[in-house]
């Protein structure tokens, strides 16, 4: 079994003057968010021992807050700034973690979510995937390679505002 954890990036900060969209901060609502996705994934027993984060700066504060215990291999990948789901997928299929997070934005975060399980979560947020929601999901086989449309099981999913 193999398990994924998708995460959108915490609430950014869009009064930064004179920043580009890649560089962005997150908001001090975000870095809340944040704080508090790690200390339920960590509660959950939700480790990954792979991260695959893209490179813009709100999705690398938000990794940095989550606190991650262990020693997961994190890669910061340009190609999942503001990706597709096509390419998402690309990439977690290219992964060998047993346990694999991804943070990514949407559209394309919400997009990989909905055609990755096999049935959605009941949860009234799901559709639109707000900022740190986060989706836990298992998938059966020993390779990523192997992963196709709706063939995850979904295990959780969660929004900051029910942690906080």
């Amino acid at each position: 079994m193999r398990r994924l954890i998708l995460m959108r990036h915490a609430k950014s900060d869009w009064h930064c003057g004179g920043l580009s969209d890649h560089d962005r901060p997150l908001n001090k609502r975000g870095r809340r968010s944040a704080d508090a996705m790690g200390a339920w994934l960590r509660n959950e027993g939700y480790l990954p021992d792979q991260v695959l984060c893209s490179s813009a700066q709100r999705t690398r504060e938000t990794l940095e807050r989550l606190q991650l215990t262990g020693e997961p291999d994190i890669t910061f990948h340009r190609a999942l700034y503001l990706a597709h789901a096509s390419a998402m997928l690309d990439s977690l299929r290219a992964a060998d973690g047993r346990c694999v997070l991804m943070l990514g934005h949407n559209h394309g975060l919400a997009d990989l979510a909905h055609a990755l399980v096999s049935q959605p979560p009941d949860h009234d947020r799901f559709d639109d995937y707000p900022t740190a929601a986060t989706l836990v999901c298992d998938f059966e086989g020993d390779q990523w390679k192997e992963t196709g449309q709706h063939s995850g099981r979904p295990v959780s999913f969660v929004v900051p505002r029910e942690l906080i």
